[in-house]
């Protein structure tokens, strides 16, 4: 009997699975570490994932 395997969710296409970055902004705060800011994907929100499409009711398949 042959096992049934899922597909797994969709990578976001426009970061490539890449949701979220951290961005120096240069120079080091008082304590010596790097100063960063995390910067998120607009279209999937820094999950990675792309977003599902809902098929409206009526439209073609």
């Amino acid at each position: 009997m042959t096992d049934h395997t899922t597909t797994g969710p969709r990578i976001c296409p426009h970061c490539d699975g890449f949701a979220s970055a951290a961005i120096t902004l240069g120079g080091r705060n008082a304590h010596g570490h790097l100063r960063t800011v995390t910067a998120h994907c607009p279209a999937c929100h820094g999950t990675g994932i792309a977003p599902t499409r809902r098929n409206r009711e009526g439209a073609r398949a």
